[in-house]
């Protein structure tokens, strides 16, 4: 009788052993379409925005930033792809402790730092609602 509950343990454990490994493959699986999803959503919504930035730029909105500036990257990353249409002024000069001449001559002390064509700043990283209400630029 010994051999017979040897036999079933040992086909339980396998039995067990295969769900690990199913439910493993399903758990990646699951991670994978999720990161998969994040992406696409995050390029769908990247390309919604490039009207966005580009009304930004025709209303003279301009952001003053550093490469350097963890806050302007992640001003940057709210726009995503759509950034590139933004009109964009970098503060930093490298080898140099003075900022660029058309961040000195803009009055630019901090970073990221908005100005819009009425001469008003937004400091920080400025939520993209806050710059459609100041602007007039619809969100998608």
């Amino acid at each position: 009788m010994s051999g017979m509950g040897n036999r079933n343990g040992e086909s339980g454990g396998k039995g067990r052993r295969w769900l690990v490994v199913v439910l493993a493959v399903a758990v990646v699986a699951l991670i994978a379409a999720a990161f998969a999803m994040a992406l696409l959503n995050r390029s769908d919504k990247s390309k919604s925005l490039d009207g966005f930035a580009k009304c930004l730029t025709e209303k003279k909105a301009v952001m003053y930033g550093s490469s350097i500036c963890p806050h302007c990257l992640d001003q940057k990353e709210l726009f995503g792809e759509s950034f590139q249409y933004v009109t964009y002024v970098e503060c930093r000069v490298p080898g140099q402790k003075e900022p660029a001449p058309a961040c000195s001559w803009a009055g630019v002390k901090q970073v990221p730092t908005w100005i819009f064509a009425d001469g008003q700043r937004r400091l920080g990283t400025t939520p993209l609602a806050e710059l459609s209400s100041k602007t007039g630029c619809p969100l998608p």
